[in-house]
């Protein structure tokens, strides 16, 4: 097997990198700056950093600050030594555990709480509606059970939620989905190929960054401003990159939880037009607003003021995590495309699922939302009041909806934070998990879908945590039942 050559930093480029460490101690405000760095991907996992006598002359300091830095690193699981070769950066946990920790799904062992997880349980009637749409499922068994469009009657019921909405949607412009990342593979396969840019934002939702890449489009990020969109920004980027796909999440955002103005949505739309580039619109938590407010129950699609836009939906969110579908809602003109690149991915999503959401949305849609929001009221509401009392140099600001508070540290840690919280029984995904180039140390995402108890005492566990990290006291990462990272959703 071809092993691949290690990527390697010179002294004069790392010294660039750490310019301005405390230097009371230097040796510590080094390894701090070290660690920030190796946790936020600025330097990248496996790299070979420079010897300590080059880092010594580069940096002006000690060969002493340099060893007693690079033994710091070591001992917090940031750096290895390899005989014979050098010292090598490493995260604590390892590869997979750390940055993207987080593509696919694990069982959780007793005890342990999951805060990576944003999925709330089935509110009562899902289970009802199983029942029901399991004793029509005989009526379509005569058939082949093939729907590559989705079942007429569940594109008719999806169609109505957006003409709802103010944008009127034939039901053929309807595509139903195993979820909503299968929803957004099939648009990268269908329209963002190897020679083509694609926008996201950042941060993001992780995988979606991986189902936008499946037609092998480039991938270029657009900072998200922690109060929101930064059209003057993102024009400067639109115009640098020339995207064909713009990703966008304007309701709820995952993780920041923001909402787009009105007035943002329209200039946005505008600018991509402007620009020849195609919003796609992540809308899987839109439906989850906890807080009333008319002017924003009122707010228009961003694809009422975008006529190419396709939109991403799901009922994941909303309703249950197993209930797999989503579906795309695209222009007439791009329909065909979709179809065809949807077929060349699996033939259709299940029957009896399908059975489900039509049923949910012709019936007891507005009930069921109703009692999953209050519940992820009373869950945010107990999750901010816990934090505001354990860990009050943390801040936030409360969403008005969807599913987790996207937390600021006073320091950078996130990373080393989420292996000591494993320790104390509690499962988190740092900042960096969300960042498709690297940083965001300072941020971790907290869902509010755990019952109120588990969150009251995921707390008081990630505040003990917590300490340990600031104590510089943080030992290598516990064990675990197994190597796969765990879901982030």
């Amino acid at each position: 097997m071809v092993q691949s050559t290690p990527a390697t930093l010179s002294a004069p480029r790392l010294a660039t990198l750490v310019e301005g460490f405390d230097r009371s101690p230097a040796y510590v405000g080094l390894a701090d700056a070290l660690r920030e760095l190796i946790g936020d991907g600025r330097i990248a996992y496996g790299t070979r950093l420079p010897s300590e006598r080059d880092l010594t002359e580069a940096l002006g300091v000690s060969r002493t600050t340099v060893t007693r830095a690079y033994a710091r690193l070591r001992d917090s699981a940031y750096a290895e030594a390899r005989q014979g070769s050098g010292t090598f950066t490493r995260l604590p946990g390892g590869r997979t555990r750390a940055l993207d920790r987080a593509l696919w799904p694990s069982d959780v062992g007793s005890g342990v709480i999951d805060l990576v997880c944003a999925a709330a349980t089935a509110p009562p009637g899902v289970g009802g509606l199983y029942a029901e749409a399991a004793a029509e499922l005989p009526a379509h068994l005569g058939g082949h059970g093939y729907f590559p469009a989705g079942m007429p009657a569940l594109q008719t019921a999806i169609a109505a939620t957006y003409d709802a909405r103010g944008l009127p949607t034939d039901p053929d412009q309807v595509i139903v989905t195993p979820g909503a990342l299968a929803a957004t593979a099939v648009i990268g396969t269908a329209l963002a190929g190897p020679r083509d840019r694609v926008l996201i934002e950042s941060p993001t939702y992780p995988n979606a960054v991986q189902a936008l890449r499946s037609g092998g489009g480039r991938l270029a990020t657009i900072a998200l401003d922690p109060s929101g969109w930064d059209l003057e920004a993102i024009g400067a980027a639109v115009a640098r990159h020339r995207p064909r796909l713009v990703h966008v999440m304007p309701d709820f955002h995952n993780p920041t939880g923001l909402v787009m103005s009105e007035a943002d949505r329209s200039a946005y739309a505008r600018l991509l037009a402007e620009h020849d580039a195609t919003a796609v619109v992540d809308e899987a938590h839109h439906l989850l607003r906890l807080d009333g407010d008319p002017a924003a129950e009122a707010r228009r699609p961003f694809a009422s003021y975008s006529a190419d836009a396709i939109c991403v939906g799901s009922a994941s969110k909303s309703v249950w995590g197993g209930l797999r579908l989503g579906w795309i809602r695209a222009p007439h003109v791009l329909v065909d495309r979709l179809t065809r690149a949807r077929v060349g991915l699996d033939l259709g999503a299940p029957v009896l699922e399908q059975l489900v959401l039509a049923r949910l949305l012709a019936g007891p849609v507005d009930d069921v939302l109703a009692t999953q929001r209050a519940r992820l009221r009373e869950q945010r509401d107990a999750l901010v009041g816990a934090l505001r009392e354990r860990l009050p140099d943390w801040s936030f600001t409360v969403p008005a909806g969807g599913m987790a508070l996207w937390c600021h540290l006073p320091v950078p840690g996130a990373t080393a934070l989420s292996t000591e919280a494993e320790r104390h029984g509690v499962l988190l995904a740092p900042g960096p998990s969300f960042a498709p180039e690297g940083g965001l140390d300072r941020y971790v995402r907290l869902p509010y879908a755990a019952a109120t108890s588990e969150l009251v005492e995921a707390v008081d566990r990630i505040a003990a945590a917590w300490a340990v990290v600031n104590s510089g006291r943080g030992g290598s990462p516990a064990p675990t039942s197994g190597s796969d990272p765990v879901l982030v959703a």
